[in-house]
């Protein structure tokens, strides 16, 4: 495999860890790309605990692109809706989570380069790393064959979500959507109480009850914050709601 022998600002790498070929191989066709300089893909891929260059200016560049590339996509996909509904689209498919969730499909936590220390403390699994990596990978495509051809990149990387998506409820809390489903009924709102809560000061686990008498359903949740517990035991309340009424 032929590489590159400068990073994107200009500089000759000297870090010893590379990518295999074999990696480099299988990556390219589940993201759909192949890099002309897999020197630049492997700069995307390193993180700075392993010093400089790493992939920060290049997560710098693809959060811009990722932005532009994703609300064009949602301004043609959906014609009708308003400023505020696409923003909390747009939103939702660019924050840590659904980068995450991306860079997991594709595999990156196994080929990402992490200093010894971060490698030994799970940083190959943590969520900020990965969605990092994913941004510098696509600041790596624009860099290296421009906004046309990333922007392909995007939208079959985002498509099969898409095809699934349903604006009206897509990025809205659970406590939201319960709270608009019973509104829409005109349904008094949700009574939320508190169950009782374990463990130490540092560490509760709070259990939360939320009630609605008028379909007879009570759910219970549970999380470290009273506000999680909140949201867990509505999301499973919108979920008996919208089967049974």
């Amino acid at each position: 495999m032929t590489r590159s022998k400068f990073t994107s600002q200009g500089i000759k790498s000297k870090h010893t860890k590379k990518l295999k070929k074999q990696d480099y191989t299988v990556f390219s066709q589940k993201l759909g790309y192949t890099f002309k300089q897999p020197d630049l893909l492997q700069e995307a891929l390193t993180h700075r605990s392993l010093g400089f260059p790493n992939n920060e200016r290049l997560e710098f560049l693809g959060d811009s692109v990722l932005n532009c590339a994703v609300s064009t996509l949602l301004f043609k996909r959906f014609l009708l809706l308003p400023e505020g509904d696409l923003t909390r689209l747009r939103a939702n498919f660019v924050n840590q989570d659904a980068l995450h969730q991306l860079a997991s499909a594709l595999g990156i936590g196994e080929l990402i380069l992490l200093g010894d220390g971060e490698r030994k403390s799970g940083g190959h699994q943590r969520p900020s790393i990965l969605a990092n990596a994913m941004e510098a990978i696509i600041g790596a495509i624009y860099l290296e064959s421009g906004f046309e051809k990333v922007d392909q990149v995007i939208v079959a990387l985002y498509d099969p979500l898409l095809k699934q998506l349903d604006p009206d409820v897509f990025g809205k809390d659970p406590k939201t959507l319960l709270q608009e489903y019973l509104q829409s009924r005109k349904v008094d709102l949700p009574e939320y109480s508190m169950l009782l809560t374990r463990g130490d000061a540092h560490a509760q686990i709070f259990h939360v009850e939320c009630a609605i008498p008028e379909f007879a359903i009570r759910t219970s949740g549970e999380g470290t914050s009273r506000r999680r517990a909140e949201q867990e035991a509505a999301r499973r309340a919108y979920k008996l709601a919208v089967v049974r009424h």
